[in-house]
């Protein structure tokens, strides 16, 4: 991202955070990402082949709104000192770091302890373990957007939330990098266009090509295959368990990461300490 600041001074403290969001952006993904694209590139095959993208669309869709219901927010008020959600969105990006951090720790832990009791069980575990991690990576990106005063609740929202979920399970570079800038484009037009509208001037923006990829046709498919790979080795006996907990530990640290980097970036951006150009 290109970036310049703008008229409203920034804190040291934000302008460290712009510094950790460019190194985010120009990370590769993990090591751990790029073995389960590497290793478990059958599985790829399979999915892409056998499971109906239909199928992965309507779960994603159902799955976003359940993660939005429950992103509760008694306690971002309180312990945030506000009286609506959107207040922590113009009152201290430290304060909401801090609120993200809670959020962050606490849902690796206890997606952890789920994959692990999903991962006992094998093959039955998993099958049920893969539709709750979605929906509980979902949830935990929305409660992150509430930490920075973002209520995503519009269709250009939901699309932004999906598009961090893509973003944080990227199994290579180009599928990161691509995700990465179709938020830019989303981030440079939400305010201003409905989702039909980017999507029909998509050809003619320069980030066209990499918005088109949000088309949830396109999402489902990148997600369906990643997450399938990821959770491949957790139906096999007796180390189901290990593979469970881990890879939805991991999963959720990514999604987290992915989630405070974007909504920092929109939150210096809206309160008009750098312009994203």
């Amino acid at each position: 991202m290109d970036t310049t600041f703008n008229e409203n001074p920034i804190t040291i403290y934000e302008k460290e955070q712009l510094e950790l969001i460019n190194k985010w952006k120009s990370e590769e993904p993990s090591v751990l990402n790029q073995a389960f694209g590497v290793v478990l590139k059958p599985v790829s095959w399979v999915v892409e082949k056998v499971v109906p993208e239909k199928a992965i669309q309507g779960l994603l869709d159902g799955a976003n709104e359940v993660g939005r219901y429950f992103a509760d927010t008694k306690d971002l008020l309180r312990d945030g000192q506000v009286l609506k959600i959107e207040d922590l969105k113009y009152k201290d990006l430290e304060l909401s770091d801090q609120l993200a951090d809670e959020v962050h720790n606490w849902a690796i832990g206890l997606a952890t302890t789920e994959g692990g009791v999903a991962g006992f069980f094998g093959l039955p575990g998993t099958l049920v373990d893969v539709p709750t991690i979605i929906t509980f990576a979902l949830r935990t990106i929305h409660k992150i957007g509430l930490c920075y005063g973002y209520d995503c609740k519009n269709e250009e929202d939901k699309k932004f939330v999906l598009g961090i979920l893509a973003a944080s399970g990227a199994n290579s570079v180009e599928e990161k990098t691509t995700a990465i800038l179709a938020l830019k484009s989303i981030q440079n037009t939400i305010a201003k266009q409905t989702w039909k509208k980017m999507a029909e001037k998509a050809t003619q923006q320069p980030f066209g090509r990499e918005a088109a990829i949000l088309a949830v046709k396109n999402l489902a498919k990148q997600l369906g295959i990643n997450i399938s790979k990821r959770k491949a080795l957790q139906a096999i006996p007796f180390i189901g368990a290990f593979v469970g907990a881990s890879s939805n530990g991991w999963y959720i640290k990514d999604v987290g990461w992915a989630a405070r980097r974007a909504f920092q970036e929109r939150w210096l951006i809206e309160n008009e300490k750098i312009i994203n150009i």
